[in-house]
């Protein structure tokens, strides 16, 4: 096996067993349910990975990179719309590539704090500038509002093939959600307005 044909494989393995702790819970996930969501037997993922606390760790490694990445590509930026833009562009397109991880990572925002992802939930809502204790309640429920739309969309965006063309339409989404229109975001139509 190539080394570049094993990343990709463990990649997926994470992607699909984050996806099962964050709607399951890490103790409710059996290393059999995720080696049927990726398509192998139980022997073959734990030759990828040799115990259910290995998976949690890598997932827990991958859900920290990527959710680290989008705060350190928007720390610099003050925050307002601009931050906010950008740190939706870097979470979509994480959500777009890697679904099962934004799950579990957004879990913590959108179904309440589970200890096993906490820190990658904090680093989403610090991407925005947000801390819960000391912001403003609007904002918070705002950016709460975002984020979970952001994971129910790309989500479905996923399981009904349209990633590439429904990205603009996720971003204007959560960007409205935020109070903020998405530059070039597709105009309302006429007959979907509210009267």
């Amino acid at each position: 096996m190539t080394r570049a044909f094993r990343q990709q494989a463990d990649e997926q393995i994470l992607d699909r067993a984050a996806a099962l702790f964050a709607r399951h819970g890490v103790e409710h996930t059996s290393v059999q349910a995720v080696a049927d969501a990726v398509g192998l037997s139980k022997a073959g993922l734990l030759h990828h990975f040799p115990s259910k606390d290995a998976l949690h760790a890598g997932v827990l490694a991958e859900s920290a990179r990527f959710s680290e990445g989008v705060v350190r590509e928007v720390a610099h930026l003050p925050a307002g719309p601009d931050r906010d833009r950008r740190a939706l562009e870097g979470m979509v397109d994480v959500a777009l590539a890697h679904p099962g991880m934004v799950a579990f990572m957004l879990a913590p925002v959108t179904q309440g704090m589970r200890a096993e992802a906490a820190g990658a939930g904090a680093a989403a809502l610090e991407a925005f500038g947000v801390d819960p204790e000391t912001a403003d309640p609007e904002r918070v429920v705002r950016v709460i509002g975002a984020l979970a739309g952001l994971a129910v969309l790309t989500l479905a965006a996923h399981e009904h093939g349209h990633t590439t063309a429904w990205r603009p339409l996720v971003l204007a989404t959560c960007s409205d959600a935020l109070g903020h229109r998405h530059p070039g975001s597709p105009s309302s139509r006429p007959s979907t307005r509210e009267a």
